[in-house]
């Protein structure tokens, strides 16, 4: 689109002096060729705005990509639209992190956020650097992730001002590794290298005018981790210490923090033979501290393996330089100087460092100077002797600081091989200030290194993703400093200049300078002369200009002590010659890994938290780098998006003949094709479309403009039909006026008459035409009638005649009836007949036998006759019997005659019978006689074993031999019962498996068994056997467990069956407390001899522990679909919340089959419960575990909305509520609305609720604070301020209606956390709940393979 097109009515920013930037709104349209741009500002001033064509202002951002995690994802990549993307999130969303590209922009708050938990650790650990809110817990996992992941070394280099936080960011890096990769031995090395913080912020930081902690040398610190990527530890190098420092400070500068520690307890038992007093009684200390050591500085101390002695020392190398600066130097005429061997000072000194004090005092004031002839004792002046004896302090003061960081690296040495290590680069930044001496051209130096490797590695970076995307690369024009490097560093630089000098016997700063006029003047465009100074000289940096004052240089350089002060420094030495090497080491480290850039910023001098000073910002984007990588990517293509996310935010700019096409990417590049009639502002990549700066904003312009006009349609609409449904209201209401009215005016003589006719005729017709129809209705009734009539006599004449052949059917019914009574009547009496003569029989069949054998033969006789009896007996039905004897006792008078015409029929028949049966007697006799004879032989057998048993007990030894054997073979039984025992458990703790059991069996079978054993020990009275089962399962249990750790059946099925093991040791224990539901056998099966109310805690304790990881694996299967499901998967149609996301991408796409949604968390879900429910687990635990998994889901989900501003919009709220909504029916569905699993989702419904509501007025500020009672009022705030648009008609949440709602909730008392306790377990009970089942009906399946256990 043209130039003129763009500056149609848009928004652009205009250069301001105190703001840097403004904002202004074009109110005509600028024409090729105008000299003026009419805009007005934001606070409504008109203005006229002089522009060059050829430069025309920078265009402003829409609104909606306002905000950005993300720099590189703005349309316009200038330095306005980065200024202002950072004052929006610094100030209104309160977020101090934001991603430039590679680098991670940090803007210190000034104050203790809640964003640096565990909780905070463990939510950005395995996540992707695009999936979250910018952090620089993001920028430490994407170190650790690729260093894991390519088995490549790591660097992260964090730099900044004083002040800007970089010592605070980089212990949050060494931080977040140390709980990430917990070490798996003893040595605890993570916590000793986050130990060795505070000692070397102790002696290496300092107060400044900018900042209360400064650090004053650099600090490379490498992390070793071994091939498990644990952390086995660690080494530190340090840079340039400023030593200067410790004999002078600054006006509002301290010295360095630990002489003030030192000072403040030098009271304390254990420094008082240090004989230190106030720090204002000492000259190197000008400000009395505030720090005291109390405890801390021991306890650090012995964490780093430095105790003992060592402290001691240490603390005396540093009383004795606070002792050696407050020694008093007198001058002695104007050669000579001299200090008094009185002085108190010297002689602590000396007596510190068991120094002879006669020789330090002498040769303090003079040195000496070796000839090739002689040597010459030249004394010094008072001036110099001051300046030797503050080089000597500084030289202390070094090497001990060299020496404490040697001891550091040894106690964090380790004994392993390093396979990777992350190096964590805590240097200072770029630095200028009213007075920059040589120290800050050091700084400078090693800055300029650093934006070269930096420089380097974003165009390598850049020059990757085109050939990864297969878009034709073109060389782009980035800033190269390597001019600036080789005047400072090549031959005949700066510091050659400087160390030739400084060689010389009478160098000084002003020959040095006037060197560098010579040589660099009018010479080279990056080094300046002042035009008010013939002491400084003006180094063009990248970052800005800086003027050096030479002074000093020289003397910082040398560094010199004089040989005899000290014995161990032999020569004098170059300092920067030693920074100069350490720096190039660095630089080869760096480049050797993959680095990682943090920026670190200080929004206002003033130290105010949340105060954005623009000035003091943009100064420092220019320095540390971020506005040249933003300057590289707009030559190219800034704004990149996949094809998906192109599809779903522009699918409204499509057509339905293009949305008919199947292939995504095609429709993409048919769109933009013709959309954008320029081919050269965008490029097809594989998997991304490239967008030159501002394409996006002119897509999102269009995309608005097409909803403006779908919403002017929608109006036109409604408002059409409002007003057409008013007025046919209206149209109504005026003709029913007009009717009455009209009617009211009509009323007249001749209308009445007329009226009074029509009324006669009217009555005359409706009389005639209702006799008419009563006519017609009377002809139609009797009609009717006639019919009815007709069947109702029909119907009776049926009816009789069905009663007249029922009665003929009763009459032969009745007769057969009473033909049956007669003769089951007769039946009864022939019965009764035979009974009568048997009992006769039997008497004279005992009068007539007399011996034993007879007798026995007749019992047996009787005894058949007494069955056949019975038999006959049982034909007859019981009740019909009742019945025919009690008719017969009734009647037996009437029919005695009938009786007695039948019996002398019946006799004859039964005395057949008897011959029949008097036969099988005589048979039945035989046998009996054979069964005697067996008998009497088997006693003979007997008699013989009884004889030999006799003769046997008789002899002794055989006894005690029989008893033996007798003992054995009972131990015998006793193993092999207890080898059976451990063979049933070891078969259903190892190779039972859950699917095998839980079909067509009762809940807990296998916890049934365990106890029948248990049971059975109890039986025999067997306490060591039964100790030893019940040691031996519960071992099993746990070992069984632990092999299955991963396994949720198996931990489901042996949670349901130790839990069942459990009730069924309370059920049986014989305590009334659980025998109240027992039945009368289950009582009879309880435990008669032990009491297992120990064996029960045991077994309640390992039910806990085994639900405890049940959960546990549970988690951890249902966690990694929690976010994708809950968050990111959007199944509400229309509802997408899609943006421009810049350098770092989103891990997850939308298309991506693999992606987790709603319908996998269900399921996962459906399947835990099912499994539960299949392994007889009880109602109560499952509530228990379904209310713990539902914690996690809200926990889970709440947490990453709080980290994920991009998630915090009205339509995501909408999409959670629908999500949540899924859940309570799955709980309705599932019946388990009483596990209070919906109330732990009760925080994320409110923030989902808090997402969609209204956030404009007092109401609405009261509203939110009633309604949302599970949040607290940090996250509340943390929601509103994360609070995003997705659409222009969106607003943002104002910071004052933010403010409105502290102060309601200010007298809300809660916890200040931010985050929720994702592993926060609520308190698990295992309610007693009887078995129903009776132990001797349980049967155990052949399928257990238990064919050796036997039932007792």
């Amino acid at each position: 689109q043209k130039t003129s097109e763009l500056y149609r009515y848009n928004r652009v920013w205009i250069p301001d002096n105190e703001e840097v930037w403004r904002s202004a709104e074009i109110t005509k349209n600028y024409k090729a060729g105008d000299r003026f741009l009419h805009v007005q500002l934001e606070d409504g001033t008109e203005l006229n705005y002089p522009v060059d064509p050829a430069a025309l202002p920078p265009l402003r951002n829409p609104d909606i990509l306002v905000g950005e995690n993300d720099l590189t994802a703005l349309s316009y990549l200038h330095e306005p639209a980065v200024l202002h993307n950072l004052k929006v999130r610094f100030v209104e969303s309160k977020l101090i992190y934001t991603y430039s590209g590679i680098i991670l922009v940090a803007i210190n708050p000034y104050k203790e956020l809640p964003i640096y938990g565990d909780a905070i650790i463990h939510a950005y650990s395995g996540q992707n650097m695009g999936d979250m809110d910018p952090h620089i817990f993001a920028v430490a996992e994407e170190a650790y992730k690729q260093m894991a992941r390519n088995n490549k070394n790591q660097s992260i280099i964090v730099s900044g001002e004083s002040g800007a936080g970089k010592t605070v960011s980089a212990r949050y890096t060494m931080r977040y590794f140390a709980t990430v990769s917990k070490s798996s031995s003893n040595a605890h090395v993570e916590d000793k290298v986050l130990a060795s913080n505070p000692i070397t912020e102790a002696v290496g930081n300092a107060k400044t005018t900018r900042n209360d902690n400064s650090s004053r040398f650099g600090k490379y610190t490498e992390i070793s981790f071994d091939q498990s990527y644990q952390i086995i530890g660690a080494n530190m190098r340090t840079y340039l210490l400023e030593k200067s420092r410790v004999v002078f400070q600054s006006e509002n500068e301290r010295n360095y923090h630990i002489f003030y520690q030192l000072c403040a307890s030098a009271m304390q038992p254990e420094f008082k033979h240090l004989k230190l007093g106030r720090s204002q009684e000492n000259n190197l200390l000008f400000v009395f501290a505030v720090q005291y050591f109390e405890d801390w500085i021991f306890k650090c101390w012995d964490v780093k393996c430095l105790k003992g002695d060592f402290q001691m020392d240490v603390f005396k190398m540093l009383a004795a330089i606070l002792h050696l600066g407050n020694v008093e130097i007198t001058a002695v005429g104007d050669e000579r100087s001299s200090i008094s061997l009185e002085d108190k000072h010297l002689s602590i000194f000396c007596e510190l460092l068991d120094l002879n004090c006669d020789k330090m005092a002498q040769w303090m004031c003079h040195r000496k100077i070796i000839t090739t002839s002689e040597t010459v004792i030249k004394p010094m002046t008072r001036a110099q002797a001051v300046n030797a004896r503050d080089a000597l302090a500084k030289k202390i003061y070094s090497h001990l600081f060299d020496f404490i960081v040697e001891r550091i690296n040894q106690a964090l040495q380790f004994p392993g091989k390093q396979h990777t290590f992350i190096g964590v680069l805590d240097i200072y930044g770029f630095e200028t200030f009213d007075v920059n001496s040589f120290e800050q051209f050091c700084i400078n130096y090693a800055n300029e290194k650093l934006q070269q490797q930096f420089n380097l590695h974003v165009f390598k970076l850049e020059q990757e993703e085109y050939m990864k995307e297969d878009i034709p690369w073109t060389l782009i024009d980035f800033y190269d400093n390597q001019p600036v490097i080789d005047l400072i560093e090549a031959k005949m630089g700066i510091l050659e200049l400087l160390d030739e000098e400084c060689l010389l016997p009478h160098g000084t700063d002003e020959n040095w300078l006037q060197k560098l006029y010579n040589n660099f003047v009018n010479k080279n465009a990056l080094f300046e002369k002042p035009r008010m100074s013939n002491t400084s000289f003006i180094v063009q940096h990248f970052a800005d200009k800086v003027q050096y004052k030479c002074e000093g240089f020289l003397e910082k350089n040398r560094d010199t002590v004089h040989e005899v002060l000290v014995e161990i420094l032999k020569e004098s030495k170059v300092c920067e010659q030693s920074f100069r090497s350490s720096l190039s080491l660095l630089m080869v480290t760096l480049n050797a890994t993959t680095p990682h850039y943090v920026r670190c910023i200080k929004p206002n001098d003033e130290k105010l938290p949340f105060e954005f000073d623009s000035k003091r910002v943009a100064q420092q984007l220019r320095a540390c780098g971020v506005l040249e990588t933003i300057r590289i990517s707009a030559q190219s293509y800034p704004s990149r998006w996949t094809y998906i996310e192109f599809f779903s935010r522009y699918s409204i700019l499509m057509t339905q003949q293009e949305l008919s096409i199947n292939d995504k990417k095609q429709i993409c590049k048919i769109v933009l094709q013709r959309l954008i009639q320029d081919h050269n502002q965008y490029q097809f990549g594989r998997t991304k479309i490239f967008f030159r700066a501002g394409q996006v904003a002119y897509l999102e312009k269009l995309r608005s403009d097409k909803l403006r006009h779908a919403c002017i349609m929608i109006q036109r609409s409604v408002r059409g039909w409002l007003q057409r449904k008013k007025f046919l209201r209206l149209k109504g209401a005026a003709v029913t006026i007009q009717q009455y009215f009209r009617g009211q005016q009509a009323v007249t003589a001749r209308t009445l008459k007329q009226t009074w006719a029509a009324i006669i005729i009217q009555k005359y017709c409706r009389g005639y035409l209702v006799r008419r129809l009563c006519q017609l209705i009377h002809v139609a009734a009797v009609t009717i009638q006639a019919y009815t009539r007709g069947f109702l006599a029909r119907k009776k004449y049926r009816q009789m005649l069905e009663e007249h052949k029922a009665v003929i059917l009763q009459k032969y019914a009745r007769a057969w009836l009473a033909r049956r009574r007669f003769q089951n009547i007769r039946r009864f009496v022939l019965n009764i007949q035979l009974s009568y003569r048997v009992q006769q029989l039997q008497k004279k069949i005992e009068e007539q036998v007399k011996d034993t054998s007879q007798f026995m033969i007749c019992t047996n006789f009787f005894l058949v006759i007494s069955a056949l009896f019975r038999a006959l007996m049982l034909t007859t039905g019981l009740h019909e019997l009742k019945y025919l004897y009690f008719t017969w006792q009734n009647r037996r008078i009437s029919k005695r005659y009938v009786l007695e015409s039948h019996f002398q029929s019946q006799k004859e028949i039964y005395e057949k019978e008897i011959e029949g049966l008097n036969f099988k007697v005589e048979h039945l006799s035989q046998d009996i006689n054979h069964l005697q004879k067996l008998f009497r032989e088997e006693n003979d057998i007997n008699d013989g074993i009884r004889l030999e048993v006799s003769r046997l007990t008789s002899e002794n030894l055989v006894r005690s031999r029989c008893q033996t054997k007798q003992s054995m073979v009972l131990l015998l039984s006793n193993t092999i019962q207890m080898c059976l025992w451990y063979k049933a458990l070891k078969f259903l703790q190892s190779y039972l498996k859950p699917r095998g059991v839980v079909v067509n069996m009762i809940p807990g079978l296998p916890a049934h068994i365990l106890f029948m054993c248990v049971r059975y020990a109890d039986y025999l009275n067997d306490a060591d056997m039964l100790k030893s089962f019940m040691n031996v399962t519960i071992d099993g249990i746990k070992q069984v467990v632990k092999d299955h750790s991963e396994d949720f059946e198996m931990l489901s099925f042996w949670l349901s069956n130790t839990y069942y093991f459990l009730n069924c040791l309370k059920q049986y224990s014989g305590e009334e407390e659980f025998m109240k539901s027992n039945t009368p056998h289950q009582n009879k099966n309880c435990l008669k001899h032990f009491d297992l109310s120990e064996y029960r805690q045991i077994l309640s304790d390992l039910a806990i522990r085994i639900y405890h990881q049940f959960i546990i694996v549970m988690e951890n299967n249902i966690q990694p679909m929690i976010v994708p499901g809950m968050l990111e998967y959007e199944s509400l149609q229309g509802i997408s919340g899609l943006k421009p996301t810049g350098f770092r991408k989103r891990s997850s796409s939308i298309d991506d089959t693999d992606t987790y949604t709603m319908t996998s968390i269900l399921q996962q879900l459906s399947y835990f419960y099912s499994t539960m429910c299949q392994n007889g687990l009880d109602s109560e635990l499952l509530k228990q575990a379904v209310k713990q998994l539902f914690f996690l889901i809200g926990a889970i989900t709440l947490n990453s909305l709080f980290l994920r501003k991009d998630m915090c919009s009205c339509r995501k709220g909408m999409q959670i509520r629908c999500n949540i909504s899924y859940l309570e029916e799955w709980l309705k569905d599932k019946n388990l609305q009483s596990s209070n699993a919906k109330e732990t989702l009760e925080p994320l419904s409110q923030a989902a609720w808090l997402l969609q509501v209204k956030k404009i007025t007092d109401d609405d500020a009261k509203e939110i604070c009633e309604h949302c009672t599970s949040l607290s009022t940090v996250q509340i705030v943390k929601i509103l301020n994360s609070y995003t648009p997705i659409d222009d008609f969106e607003k943002r949440v104002t910071p004052s209606f933010v403010r409105k709602v502290q102060a309601m909730l200010s007298s809300r008392e809660d916890v200040p956390q931010l985050m929720l306790d994702t592993k926060y377990l609520f308190q698990v009970t295992f309610p007693f709940t009887p078995s129903p089942h009776a132990l001797e009906m349980i049967q155990v399946p052949s399928s257990f393979k238990l064919g050796f256990l036997t039932r007792v």
